[in-house]
């Protein structure tokens, strides 16, 4: 099946844009994002990708050029800074080509699943693109790249040598169906797709991605590198994996020798993906999995006198919007102390945040000043922050952040 021919074309209308002193200043920057409150003068009204031409206010100049969004309180995403650019197919392949080369160092190991695109980190606001052995899964933040995928699909075709594209659409564009071009999440838009459950490899190990109806793209691959850490230090440990999800953290443990792993999430439906995903690689040791609420379980297996040598907790994003960072916070000091009572004696704490609104700073001083006052001492043994397929181009772009924690009684 293909549908690249039926795709729309870029409209052919340009606009000439001109922005407050404050979004030049950060256009100067290279800052991707312009607001619909930022844009003081503007030609004409926009169709959802037209190419809009930002010039500075003083000497009428050429400073950045995006896509135009109707649609969204970012009105333009800004694709070239500072010097003029033919904005075509030629453009786009380069930069996905970029953002190839800097995935290269992650390809010369034995996994073939990975981040090709990271929307504005890659330079291309509000487009992801994810690898799955040969399926490519396109994901669209905005109804501007919908007139586009002519021109970024044969590049990124080329360079991941994928046979296959599923089509994902975040939720605003699901809903207004009727500015998608007859397009549909989880379209199969090139090739075919014999299953919606993929097999791909993640450092020699098997996972399964429904890429039709899974959250996300399939399968969250941000945590990789934590994800083999753990593997690495698991050899005859007990291991809890909180909010496990699809088993990532369960099945490197358990392929890194643990003796029992426990997968525990609120989801019945993600702890079989996780079963599924520790019977794909026959591993040895013990896997249980756990249902039910992430706070009340920790609090149970702790009054119930349970241990476990690595406790692994990494949930979902806690703040969505700023007015919830307090709350979320307050989460992360909870999940913190929970599961400090359940570590085992000299045992290893994993504690992880995705939310984007939680800086590092604030995440980190959360967890060790409620640590500071746990009856247990914990020792920092580390940081992690993004893997190398999910580069960070501008200060909203970085969300995840980690850190170890190794009990010192």
């Amino acid at each position: 099946m293909d549908t690249l021919a039926h795709l729309p074309d870029p409209p052919a209308q340009r606009l000439a844009i001109q922005v407050k002193p404050a979004a030049e200043r950060a256009l100067r920057r290279a800052h991707p994002w312009v607001f619909e409150e930022a844009i003081t003068k503007q030609n004409n009204e926009g169709k959802a990708g037209s190419l809009a031409i930002i010039f500075d206010r003083k000497k009428d100049k050429f400073l950045a050029a995006g896509l135009y969004d109707p649609h969204s309180p970012i009105r333009i995403k800004a694709l070239q800074f500072g010097q003029p650019a033919r904005i075509d197919a030629l453009w786009f392949s380069g930069k996905i080509e970029q953002a190839y080369e800097r995935r290269k160092p992650l390809l010369e190991t034995d996994t073939n699943s990975y981040r090709l695109l990271y929307g504005e980190n890659d330079e291309l606001p509000g487009l992801v693109a994810d690898v799955y052995d040969q399926v490519l899964v396109l994901k669209l933040y905005s109804f501007i790249w919908l007139p586009y995928l002519k021109m970024v699909l044969p590049p990124l075709l080329r360079l991941s040598a994928c046979t296959t594209v599923v089509l994902r659409l975040s939720r605003n564009l699901q809903a207004r169906p009727d500015l998608c071009h007859g397009l549909s999440d989880g379209q199969v838009i090139h090739g075919t797709l014999e299953k919606e459950e993929v097999i791909f490899r993640e450092h020699g190990l098997l996972f399964s991605a429904n890429v039709v109806k899974g959250h996300k793209t399939g399968y969250f691959l941000d945590h990789r590198h934590n994800r083999k850490r753990i593997g690495e230090l698991a050899k005859e440990k007990t291991v809890l994996d909180v909010f496990a999800y699809a088993g990532g953290f369960s099945v490197h443990a358990l392929a890194g020798g643990a003796t029992a792993v426990t997968s525990l999430d609120i989801s019945a439906q993600a702890l079989e993906m996780a079963a599924q995903n520790v019977a794909l690689n026959h591993l040895q040791g013990r896997h249980r999995t756990l249902a039910g609420d992430a706070f009340e379980q920790m609090e149970q297996l702790s009054k119930t006198g349970q241990r476990f040598d690595i406790v692994i907790v990494d949930p979902p994003s806690f703040a969505k919007q700023r007015s919830e960072r307090e709350k979320a916070l307050q989460a992360y000091r909870q999940l913190a102390t929970l599961a400090a009572g359940i570590v085992a004696p000299k045992g290893l704490l994993l504690l992880a945040s995705c939310s984007s609104r939680i800086t590092a700073p604030a995440f980190f001083e959360a967890v060790l000043d409620m640590l500071g006052d746990h009856p247990r001492q914990f020792r920092e043994s580390g940081r992690t922050y993004h893997d190398t397929d999910h580069p960070i181009g501008f200060p909203e772009g970085a969300y995840l952040k980690a850190i170890y924690l190794e009990a010192q009684q």
